[in-house]
């Protein structure tokens, strides 16, 4: 499988002009650049799971300007959608372009954010911790029985029960051995009601010294290898995501922020259960909204090299020790998402020369230890700026597909 990730932007952004409002042509799009299996975040529980009335689904970002140079959140204003109609519209897409669907699900960490409303976040919360899987598990089984009632279930490559799981609503810190028994009991849930459709969850990075903390019974082992590194740095240093250190305001604005930028005090949305609703620390958006995106890659360029053989030698152990839980456990590896990390919207450093070397070498490493399926990068998608460079993306889909 070669990969795009369409997460859950196929529903967010599908309005006049936006990168989804024709299925069709993006899935064409898709093939000519070599896809063969979107990635999405299917609204299991929204649609199925919640009770919500979702004729009529509105969904904006995270209020006016707010959000809006940022990779993921840049979402505006769209006409009212039916969501069963349009999961229908897209299966049948994929159907008549010859591609197939990993199910997932990201409601448990940011895709509520994106209602006019929170009546979908609140009914997420609602739902007791230690029974989110098996009620992922039940609202995933409903959506299994509307596409064979369809007969689009050929079009299913496999469903997640949630995205990234150790990042996610459904645990309450007790860790990724921890959470083994309840993810277990939402895949054998599942199980139970879809016993032939293939069922899983996913896990950000690998977690390398807890692989025993991973699902016994599940039918796919799918990892999402950000390496990070000099992004961490940066991330370390600016302090953007522990929210107990101070910001460092004026080396930001020296170093990172496009003239103009105003305080990190005075940028919120005005919609405070968003932020609720979404795993993004404010500091974050605030500065992937704020900063100079050549200001910013040269900031990863200029301290590249002090990184660069720790990066390739922890991606490649990554991948072996995946590669090998998948063969110990008899059952294919998926690499969803990678591979250096999350970055602001209009920065460049994943699609220039050293991360599409990064992505290349990773492709490579995901044909060689024989994974199933593999993406170029998670920014190689309709939705991000790297869309555009088509000539990366044919030669190492063809590269990954020829030789596997």
């Amino acid at each position: 499988m070669t990969i795009t990730l369409w997460d859950f932007t196929w529903y967010t952004r599908g309005g006049p002009g936006q990168p989804f409002h024709d299925l069709d042509a993006a899935f064409r799009q898709a093939v000519e650049r070599g896809y063969d299996t979107v990635r999405i975040c299917a609204m299991p529980f929204l649609l199925f799971g919640s009770g919500l009335d979702t004729s009529a689904l509105r969904f904006a970002g995270l209020g006016g300007e707010y959000g809006q140079r940022t990779r993921w959140y840049d979402v505006p204003e769209s006409p009212p959608v039916d969501g069963r109609a349009r999961l229908l519209e897209l299966f049948r897409a994929a159907r008549r372009h010859d591609c197939r669907v990993i199910v997932s699900s990201w409601e448990y960490q940011q895709s509520p954010s994106f209602s006019v409303d929170d009546a979908w976040h609140r009914a997420l919360q609602a739902v007791p911790v230690a029974d989110r899987p098996v009620a992922l598990a039940d609202a995933h089984a409903a959506l299994i029985d509307l596409l064979r009632a369809e007969s689009l279930t050929e079009a299913v490559a496999f469903v997640e029960l949630h995205n990234e799981v150790q990042f996610s609503g459904l645990h309450s810190g007790e860790g990724i051995v921890g959470m083994r028994p309840g993810l277990e009991r939402g895949i054998e849930r599942f199980k139970q009601r879809q016993p032939g459709v293939p069922v899983t969850v996913n896990y950000a990075r690998v977690p390398v010294g807890e692989m025993r903390g991973l699902p016994g019974n599940a039918d796919v082992a799918v990892f999402h290898p950000y390496v990070y590194g000099v992004l961490e740095q940066l991330v370390d240093e600016f302090a953007l995501r522990d929210t107990d250190r101070p910001y460092p305001q004026e080396r930001a604005w020296a170093e990172l922020l496009r003239d103009g930028a105003p305080l990190l005090d005075d940028w919120h949305p005005p919609a405070s259960w968003k932020s609720e609703a979404t795993i993004i620390p404010h500091r974050e958006i605030y500065t992937h909204d704020w900063c100079d995106p050549g200001k910013w890659d040269r900031w990863l360029y200029d301290r590249y090299g002090e990184h660069r053989r720790a990066m390739r030698q922890t991606l490649d152990t990554w991948l072996d020790v995946a590669a090998d839980h998948a063969a110990a456990s008899g059952i294919p590896l998926v690499l969803g998402e990678g591979w250096v990390g999350y970055t602001p919207l209009h920065a460049g450093f994943e699609e220039g020369p050293v991360g599409a070397e990064i992505c290349a070498h990773a492709v490579r490493k995901s044909r060689e230890i024989g994974a199933v399926g593999t993406v170029v990068c998670s920014n190689a998608a309709p939705h991000h700026p790297m869309w555009n460079d088509i000539a990366l993306q044919r030669r190492l889909n063809a590269d990954f597909r020829e030789r596997a």
